[in-house]
């Protein structure tokens, strides 16, 4: 892994949103595009200039989740020290996950269907909103032209994306990946459906704590943007080149839970599934992880059943954090997000605080980091991910 690039609710960057996740202070505040809406806070990327950043002819043309994975992507591409315009692209693959894609235009053109008909309907729509324009959009950025692709796994998109990434690899098929996740699905349709299904907190009147992941008041996730991008390289082509490897992604596992469509299976099956994939294909006891950054999303289903997950696995001395509690849940971009944040925890051997946990469920028996950053010493790290439909995803990384 030699690139990194971060957009989120914490920061537009990769140093803004370590910043942002380390003073562990919650992002969401009430939303006035979601006034319509049951639930009126979000986690919102912090403003930018996107006709300074795209030009002014071509940023009405890309929805908010491309635009949000070509910030990260450039970021990532540039801190990677790789210069595209030198680099062998048919060599060069692109795997980005998202769960929704171009929700907004998709909202918007709907809305000019029923006003106007046909004619209220652009010609761009679907180039703007199919979700697997973000990957051909940053594979015309980086005159990429090896495998190209999209992975849709609900919220743990961006990580299969990096897995995915990891095996193109692996196998040969590619030098470099530009990988991650992305979503900007903040629209008051998308955020009325989790709001129906009772995923959503409720705590509106104190927004910015209402993520808290692993509390004891815990009742919901908040919802929001964001993108992570990843440079991996083979490490034969980033020796030659002399480049600054950031870490290793040394283990993948993913599993399905086969047992219901949003809920997470009871005994935590899947992601316990996962994990131990992880450190198997990584050659890891458990004992040798020393930090997990967790799904850990402020649902009571999710961080209940992660946790005795966790604590089967790995035992309730590994220090876990969830970084949610800062950035919300953004969905697909998840991931991708938190995978970048736990390669920057090995790196700088410090692990974020979990924004607002002010009492820890007493049926969660983990040492969970919070109040402020803690040092940490150790090599090993894994990060997790699942998604409706019951996809499970776990990364170790290694410094």
């Amino acid at each position: 892994m030699t690139g990194l690039g971060l957009v989120s609710p914490a920061g537009v960057g990769t140093e803004l949103t370590w910043r942002g996740v380390c003073a562990g202070v919650g992002t969401a505040t009430e939303d006035p595009a979601l006034a319509s809406a049951p639930v009126g806070i979000s986690c919102r990327v912090p403003p930018y200039d996107a006709d300074a950043q795209f030009g002014a002819a071509e940023a009405w043309r890309l929805d908010r989740f491309v635009q949000l994975s070509l910030l990260a992507a450039r970021e990532a591409v540039s801190d990677s020290g790789l210069e595209p315009a030198h680099w062998d692209g048919t060599r060069v693959g692109v795997v980005i996950g998202s769960a929704a894609g171009g929700v907004a235009t998709f909202e918007s053109q709907h809305a000019g269907f029923l006003e106007r008909g046909p004619k209220g309907v652009s010609a761009l729509f679907h180039p703007m909103a199919l979700v697997n324009m973000v990957s051909g959009r940053l594979a015309i950025e980086f005159d990429a032209t090896g495998p190209n692709l999209v992975t849709a796994t609900a919220c743990a998109s961006g990580a299969t994306a990096i897995g995915v990434a990891r095996d193109l690899l692996v196998s040969g098929a590619c030098d470099v990946v530009i990988a991650g996740g992305t979503e900007a699905a903040i629209s008051p349709t998308f955020v009325t459906g989790f709001a129906r299904m009772g995923a959503l907190s409720r705590q509106s009147a104190r927004p910015s704590s209402a993520s808290r992941p692993f509390d004891a008041n815990r009742d919901g996730f908040v919802i929001g943007e964001g993108a992570g991008v990843l440079i991996l390289e083979r490490l034969d082509h980033a020796r030659r080149r002399g480049a600054d490897v950031r870490a290793k992604l040394v283990g993948y596992g993913a599993s399905a839970d086969a047992s219901h469509v949003t809920a997470p299976h009871p005994q935590g099956r899947g992601i316990e599934q996962a994990m131990r994939r992880a450190c198997t294909d990584a050659g890891l006891q458990p004992e040798q992880v020393g930090h997990i950054n967790a799904h850990g999303t402020s649902t009571q289903l999710n961080d209940a059943v992660e946790a005795e997950a966790i604590r089967l696995l790995f035992g309730a001395e590994v220090p876990v954090t969830s970084t949610k509690g800062v950035t919300g849940h953004t969905l697909g971009a998840a991931g991708a997000i938190e995978a970048a944040l736990t390669v920057l925890s090995l790196s700088r051997q410090t692990l974020p605080p979990t924004a607002n946990l002010e009492r820890l469920d007493p049926a969660i028996t983990l040492d969970v980091v919070t109040g402020r950053p803690r040092p940490v010493a150790t090599s090993y790290a894994l990060t997790n991910s699942a998604g409706f439909g019951g996809h499970n995803v776990s990364l170790a990384f290694a410094v």
